[in-house]
């Protein structure tokens, strides 16, 4: 596509010497001695130019192969969206601008006119034409590579750091809008030029384009651009400071056209994503973050998993108590101080809050983030939770806390729209009838046989309780005391030998 886009190149060359002999009365012979000349220089030009273009592309080349990694993707979409400036820019461009002086040669000795004024005059008229076949192959060349662009960027990381050289809308709009009324005003002089004007009138129509396309032209320029890339600049900086996190910025709407409706539909994306922070903000403050992670990547039904975790059970001793003689908002106002205090201990540790049971709460490490140190996790949260406690409300609020590790399911339960997220399982019964026994050992917390063994580097020294038995289990388990607490007490009847 972009070979047959360079042929465009022998039409404008054509029309060339058709404006010229409009200007110059040439004969058949001198006008087709002049077009074929001309016609083969684009032609060995066009060759040049596809070689170019061919060792430009090659980055490209492992995209196309078909490797769809980020970093093939990123050379490739530099490769191709730099080309159409590359052939405006640098060493391409020079063998272009030489083409002209020899071609301007042989028009001269064709016309056989002398070389001053002639020589430059007609040097003039052909920069006017590579000037014009130099646009066409800039636009051409974007038009022909853009659908490729397309494909390449859906292979691009959203983070990705591109840096093509492209060129601005500025200096698209700065030097376009001149260069069309020099091309026109030098072809509607032609047409319009007397028959025997020769040069002189080919002269006269450069210049006077010329002074019009760098005052009046140029001016109109200006504020053409303003008027374009001024609601263009105040997106671009919205789109910066909401980059930086700040989605309260909004840009004004400053008219009905088409960057007026950009402007609004700006505003309306940021007022969405502002919302949506609203809610994940609202969500976590229910739910775990790496939860809701989880289910904005994976959708509300989850996949059940099988996963090894420690579970940390706590709960309130005698809060029922507290409860019936307190009013509805001071068992509120006191759990949600306790809340306050063990929370922050249990996500510090890496914990995931499954669930709030009235004046207790179910902790797992382990998931839904997989951690290989979770039993370590889940005892040094119970230690600092049991300390923390101790030291905000001494003898007026006593816990208890069991601790186990063994296989669960993790994953959604619920139906109908409406699901939770938890874990289901053995070893989460066996971490709440642990915390029942810390009643009657005395103990503030409690681990399992199973615990114990789980732990990588033991974070204290524990008292062995012996085996006790559980409530709704047939087999005794085994059970350990921390050492660190100064609440802990041997219960005699459970003490091992």
């Amino acid at each position: 596509m972009v070979f047959a886009q360079f042929q465009v190149a022998h039409l404008v060359v054509a029309g060339a010497v058709v404006v010229l002999n409009s200007y110059v009365e040439l004969s058949a012979t001198e006008f087709w001695r002049i077009m074929v000349f001309a016609q083969a220089f684009v032609l060995v030009e066009n060759c040049l130019a596809f070689w170019w273009a061919s060792r430009a592309l090659q980055p490209a080349d492992a995209w196309i192969a078909g490797d769809r990694s980020p970093s093939a993707a990123i050379r490739a979409w530099q490769a191709v969206a730099s080309l159409p400036r590359d052939f405006l820019t640098g060493k391409r461009a020079l063998p272009v601008a030489l083409n002209i002086v020899p071609l301007s040669a042989y028009v001269l000795i064709e016309l056989g006119a002398p070389f001053w004024p002639s020589f430059f005059i007609i040097l003039a008229g052909a920069g006017i034409v590579l000037l014009y076949a130099a646009f066409l192959r800039f636009f051409g060349i974007e038009f022909v590579v853009r659908p490729v662009l397309e494909l390449i960027s859906e292979d691009l990381p959203d983070d990705a750091r591109l840096g093509a050289r492209t060129v601005s809308v500025k200096l698209r709009v700065l030097f376009g809008l001149p260069t069309i009324n020099i091309i026109s005003g030098v072809v509607i002089a032609g047409i319009t030029a007397p028959d025997d004007g020769g040069l002189a009138d080919l002269a006269v129509g450069v210049l006077v384009t010329l002074g019009v396309a760098f005052t009046v032209s140029l001016a109109m320029s200006a504020l053409l651009i303003r008027s374009i890339l001024t609601p263009l600049q105040e997106i671009r900086e919205g789109t910066r400071k909401v980059l930086e996190g700040d989605l309260s910025v909004r840009v004004p709407v400053l008219g009905s056209d088409e960057a007026g409706s950009l402007a609004g539909s700006f505003n309306q994306m940021v007022a969405g994503l502002e919302e949506r922070r609203k809610l994940r903000a609202a969500l976590e403050a229910y739910v775990a973050p790496e939860l809701v992670s989880r289910v904005l990547d994976e959708g509300p039904e989850l996949e059940a998993r099988d996963v090894e975790v420690t579970v940390m059970f706590l709960d309130i001793r005698n809060f029922t108590a507290f409860a019936e003689k307190a009013t509805a908002r001071e068992v509120i106002e006191r759990l949600n101080g306790f809340y306050e205090l063990v929370v922050p201990v249990v996500v510090g540790h890496g914990g995931h809050l499954d669930n709030f049971i009235g004046d207790g709460l179910l902790a797992v490490f382990g998931a839904p983030e997989r951690l290989d140190d979770h039993a370590d996790r889940a005892v040094k949260t119970a230690i600092e939770v049991a300390g923390r406690v101790q030291d905000a409300y001494g003898d007026d609020l006593r816990i208890g806390i069991g601790v186990n590790t063994g296989q669960v399911v993790t994953g959604s339960i619920g139906g109908g729209g409406r699901f939770d997220v938890t874990v289901i399982g053995d070893a989460v019964n066996t971490a709440a009838r642990v915390e029942a026994v810390t009643r009657m050992t005395g103990d503030v917390v409690l681990v399992t046989q199973a615990t114990r063994d789980a732990l990588i580097d033991l974070p204290c020294e524990f008292i062995e309780r012996g085996e006790v038995e559980l409530k709704g289990k047939v087999e005794r388990v085994h059970v350990h005391a921390p050492v660190v607490l100064d609440s802990q007490r041997a219960a005699p009847h459970l003490r091992s030998a």
